[in-house]
């Protein structure tokens, strides 16, 4: 299932395959992982052609594919991840790690990520674990946070807490919809309607801003990115109670004029020298989906696939 292959410029790059959909995982940078696809398929990943095979230097780069990244936003969470990760495989597990140098020198917080990375012998389902463990001396203050870059052309779907009248036991608000300073729901990307939020990629946006974001809680723990007949599903455990990021959000939606990012986040967690945070996805790739875009679509093909596959997130052990 794991075989070492040279990936676009980058020679030390791996693939897991289980014969039906199969993973590139980049170990010379990041570690990303840069593709997922059927096999003989399309990478429904994003990928930045024009740093295809780079590494080393101080430029901050996305490469594309999925990441591991840290909340707030700020000058430490543009770590220029450019250096080679370890690789390793616990010979009593399908289990890959790879674990990046601690981030030591200037914006970086020592800090060190690692993604471990498990697909199943059968099925489209990768579980996909994020570590951060706090090198420093000194205590830290951040949540995880997972964005994957999708490939341009799709459309982003999050559904929203469950709808009900308003009445003695629904006075309350039941979650966040928040807002980025470059936010306009008058942009013709969105689509906001009674269950569900969608969010278009498109190349040639014509709105005031070329990004788009929001984010929300999130209780069904799923998102999904719907593009040419293929749906990539990510499920990410909810914690209840817990202080998620960005006034309360567990999933987040991005888009520019060339790709579309669905993010999981999780916890605010304050680490001490020496402890870890986890935070874990569970990645699962459909095909030969019936396009659509009305609730009724959403309702009728898009939601059954997360029901169907929810038994997924009862295996997402609590952090």
């Amino acid at each position: 299932m794991l075989e070492k292959i040279v990936y676009r410029g980058w020679e030390n790059a791996y693939r897991l395959s289980n014969g039906l959909v199969e993973l590139v995982v980049l170990a010379d940078v990041g570690p990303r992982v840069i593709s997922y696809k059927f096999v003989g398929g399309e990478n429904i990943f994003h990928e930045v052609a024009e740093q295809s095979g780079l590494a080393g230097g101080t430029e901050f780069r996305l490469y594309g594919g999925h990441r591991l990244w840290v909340w707030p936003e700020v000058e430490r969470t543009y770590f220029p991840d450019n250096s080679a990760a370890l690789v390793s495989q616990p010979s009593d597990s399908n289990l890959v790690c790879f674990t990046a140098p601690v981030e030591n020198a200037p914006p970086g917080s020592n800090l060190q990520k690692e993604l471990e990375i498990s697909l199943e012998e059968s099925g489209s389902r990768v579980t996909v674990g994020h570590r951060i463990t706090n090198r420093d001396t000194h205590a830290t203050e951040f949540a995880p946070w997972a964005p994957t870059m999708m490939k341009a052309g799709g459309r982003a779907i999050l559904p929203l807490p469950p709808r009900a009248p308003m009445d003695q036991d629904h006075f309350q608000s039941v979650g966040p919809l928040t807002l980025w300073s470059f936010t306009d729901f008058a942009d013709s990307r969105w689509r906001l309607g009674t269950e569900f939020i969608q969010l278009l990629q498109q190349s040639n946006p014509s709105g005031r801003f070329q990004e788009q974001m929001t984010g929300i809680f999130n209780p069904a723990g799923w998102g999904a990115y719907f593009r040419e007949g293929t749906v990539f599903l990510k499920r990410a455990r909810v914690a209840p109670g817990a202080e998620y990021p960005d006034f309360g959000c567990n999933f987040e939606i991005f888009t520019n004029s060339e790709f579309l990012e669905l993010e999981s986040l999780g916890p605010k967690v304050q680490l001490a020298p020496g402890e870890s945070t986890e935070h874990k996805e569970i990645w699962t790739l459909f095909q030969n989906i019936p396009a659509g875009e009305d609730e009724q679509w959403l309702k009728s093909v898009v939601a059954p696939l997360a029901a169907a596959d929810e038994v997924a997130t009862l295996t997402i052990p609590a952090e």
